[in-house]
């Protein structure tokens, strides 16, 4: 498996950029660069983690794009997951370039960018799988594969050198709900013109076997709907429509009501219902404020909140937050997806509090109400097999889940020498004289929290998870400009560094040990505080560790007037 910096042996090549989605889960963005020529492939986001306090998502360092300095021609799509279109409002304030999406799939982008005032100002170009788009020196042709989301799409991009397939995140699936399968036509054809290389989604790469189909699941929510004697909560993805057409239908049958809540649910489905890929059967749907006109059995409800973000309609529903629903005693509650890595502990409490109000909670590891939409080993070997490519390159996955699939790869028959496993920031170049990375350009994760985009750091997530673990006290001094003199303090207030009762006592502690030592200074102008500062800090800091153990973070302010 190469991985070793090449030298470029000057023969005509294609590059492939990683930006993000490979050693990680989400942040998905490829770059596909023929000469001074590029298209982006995705532009993705990735939700924080416990180290990431207060961050809303994170998204690629889209700045690294100049660094490669190439034309972008557009940005083409496979699905419409956050992890794949979540930054282009980001990546669209600094590239002028249309996109390139399916019809369900621009839906969703085009609601994401009326929210950010980007509608007008961006080309939308919607595609099908029907022919192929020339763009620039691209031949660009989408083809049908099957995921957790419908009209999703793998990419072909042929080069002036050769065909290259990008799998887009996929399973195969015999029985999918809509009827729209992985179509092997398309990609048999690729091979028998011959694919220079393949890169191939690595998700689900540890686990043997196939993934169940989704239409599998149609047959556990009818078990569960017909055995409730009270109100069923589905929380999903609001982007899973097929799993709300089988709700929905299965609602329909036993004679039930169904509310859509929260904005991203109810926006989904109608994108989806306008478009063609939901039908919502006739009388079924009711406004979430009528709903304690219907009796419990006849009552479902389709929600987001499925991660366990603190905003959302579960997560209020379960804090009694909520303006029209709360979980009472009898009602099941319905985690329908997978626990993303990182939300576990936000979806655990949230199963925690349903728990406590008397519903009946099913989730993925006791209840079969998920299915992934990634392939598993078998499905990952079967693609290969039949586009028989030159090269292979595992993507979006954690690097286990790269090395796992290229390890398979290779006991599949595809040269060792011909596999690549790559990270974000390498460069890939692949020509008909090898394949390897020729370079590396400086990447990185852009943090979004609120309005800001970029402004946190590695140091400001240091003192945020320092302060949250072992609190601030701040420590307030005036002086006089004219000579220096301490006119008021210090003042001291505390965060999180202990509890109120001894926080007097304490603070009284500390504010005797810092005049002491203080007093041993004969500070003749307020510049001279400034050489105080750092003692303040460490006299504080050293009174709180042997009175409880622990050093909290110390901000010393100085006013002067």
């Amino acid at each position: 498996m190469k991985k070793e910096i090449m030298g470029n042996n000057n023969k005509p090549s294609v590059k492939v950029a990683p930006l993000g989605g490979l050693g990680e889960i989400g942040l998905n963005m490829m770059l596909i660069i023929w000469e001074d020529s590029a298209v982006i492939l995705d532009s993705g986001l990735m939700f924080p983690d416990e180290s990431m306090p207060g961050v809303d998502y994170v998204i690629p360092d889209i700045d690294s794009l100049s660094r490669l300095d190439q034309n972008i021609l557009g940005i083409l799509i496979t699905h419409a997951h956050e992890d794949h279109i979540g930054a282009l409002p980001y990546l669209l304030k600094k590239v002028n370039a249309p996109i390139y999406a399916t019809s369900l799939t621009m839906g969703f982008i085009e609601y994401k960018l009326e929210e950010f005032d980007l509608l007008t100002s961006t080309d939308r170009i919607v595609v099908s799988t029907e022919s192929p788009l020339r763009i620039g020196p691209f031949l660009v042709d989408f083809f049908a594969m099957c995921h957790s989301v419908p009209d999703a799409v793998g990419v072909m991009v042929e080069t002036p050198i050769g065909k290259i397939v990008f799998s887009g995140d996929f399973k195969i699936d015999p029985n999918p709900v809509d009827g729209r399968l992985c179509d092997f036509g398309k990609l048999k054809k690729y091979a028998d013109e011959g694919v220079l290389a393949l890169f191939s989604d690595s998700t689900n790469a540890e686990f043997a076997g196939h993934t169940r189909s989704e239409s599998a699941l149609s047959s556990s929510f009818e078990d569960i709907l017909s055995n409730a004697s009270g109100r069923v909560l589905i929380a999903t993805f609001a982007s899973n429509i097929h799993r709300l057409q089988q709700v929905l239908t299965l609602t329909k049958k036993f004679d039930r009501k169904v509310a859509l809540v929260g904005r991203s649910m109810a926006g989904n489905a109608k994108i989806a219902v306008e478009r063609g890929y939901l039908k919502i059967p006739d009388n079924i749907l009711v406004d979430v404020k009528d709903l304690e006109e219907i009796p419990d059995d006849k009552v479902t409800v389709l929600s987001t909140g499925s991660q366990g973000e603190p905003m959302s309609a579960l997560a209020l529903m379960a804090s009694e937050r909520h303006k029209y629903l709360k979980v009472k005693e009898g009602d099941t509650v319905i985690f329908s997806s997978r626990f993303i890595p990182g939300n576990e502990k936000a979806i655990n409490n949230i199963i925690n509090e349903l728990a406590r109000r008397g519903a009946n909670v099913m989730y993925d590891k006791i209840a079969d109400v998920h299915v992934s939409g990634h392939g598993r080993e078998e499905e990952l070997r079967g693609l290969w097999r039949v586009v028989k490519p030159r090269y292979f390159v595992p993507v979006h996955g954690e690097y286990r889940h790269l090395v796992r699939h290229a390890g398979l790869a290779i006991e599949d028959g595809i040269p060792e020498e011909n596999v690549v496993v790559a990270v974000d920031g390498d460069v890939i170049e692949i020509s008909a004289e090898g394949i390897g990375v020729t370079e590396q350009i400086e990447v990185g994760r852009v943090y979004v929290h609120g309005k800001g985009v970029g402004d946190i750091g590695r140091n400001v997530l240091r003192d945020r998870r320092t302060i949250s673990e072992v609190g601030l006290i701040t420590v307030a001094f005036v002086v006089s400009s004219h000579d220096g003199r301490m006119l008021v303090g210090p003042e001291l207030q505390s965060i999180g560094v202990t509890y109120e009762e001894i926080e007097p006592e304490l603070m009284e502690g500390i504010r005797s040990a810092i005049m002491e030592r203080v007093g041993q200074f004969r500070p003749a102008t307020a510049g001279d505080w400034e050489e105080i500062r750092e003692e303040v800090r460490r006299v504080t800091r050293r009174f709180v560790n042997r009175l409880l153990g622990r050093k909290p973070v110390v901000q010393t302010i100085i006013m002067q007037i």
